[in-house]
């Protein structure tokens, strides 16, 4: 399937979730391999999941554990990229054996100046910035325009449910984002996954 907009599915912890992610066109897979994150995964968990997957870019969030660590899992588990859930200071991140990218969260009364400070120290030595959680309250206009504004000069993901009382689609015509996050789920049981809330998301970036 061709998508609008790049998908980062984080919290994959299943197979129903990995092949049928990766079926309907989302480009980055996350696994959580830091021992201090819910939903932790072992090394061989995360391999075996990403074998029956081609196409997509996988991911490992990381938190506390040591670069050198991170660096033996990239290795292990062939990651493209890694998630980190804290800052790292510049020395450690020019030791990553691969890209990453950083977790941040929505400060509802941040200043604009302060947010576009704090997006460009995070940008200085990572890809891009990821933002999972919906506001604790609706963006007001002149929120938007400010996110929109600082999505052009820093790459910005942001959550599904960014923005409440406008579709999607409105929403990325106008925040240009680097793409959308969605959170993996857990099986039912083994092989039988609920993705209606998923699909439609999927349906909606469809292009």
């Amino acid at each position: 399937m061709s998508l609008i907009t790049s998908v980062l599915v984080r919290g994959i912890n299943n197979l129903s979730d990995a092949r049928y992610c990766a079926g309907m066109g989302a480009d980055y897979l996350t696994f959580r391999l830091d021992p201090a994150l819910p939903g932790f995964l072992e090394p061989a968990v995360v391999q075996e999941l990403s074998g029956w997957v081609a196409g997509v870019q996988l991911v490992g969030e990381f938190h506390s554990l040591p670069i050198d660590d991170i660096n033996a899992l990239v290795a292990q588990c062939g990651l493209h990229y890694v998630l980190l859930h804290r800052a790292r200071p510049a020395h450690e991140l020019a030791r990553l054996a691969c890209p990453a990218l950083q977790l941040a969260h929505w400060i509802p009364d941040m200043l604009p100046e302060d947010v576009d400070l704090r997006f460009r120290q995070l940008v200085a030595h990572t890809e891009g910035i990821v933002l999972p959680d919906v506001p604790p309250a609706p963006l007001t206009g002149v929120q938007l325009a400010h996110l929109s504004e600082q999505a052009r000069s820093y790459p910005v993901w942001l959550a599904a449910g960014f923005a409440e009382g406008i579709t999607l689609r409105q929403l990325l015509q106008q925040v240009q984002v680097a793409g959308i996050v969605l959170e993996g789920g857990h099986e039912i049981k083994p092989g039988l996954r609920d993705f209606d809330e998923m699909e439609k998301v999927f349906e909606a970036l469809e292009d």
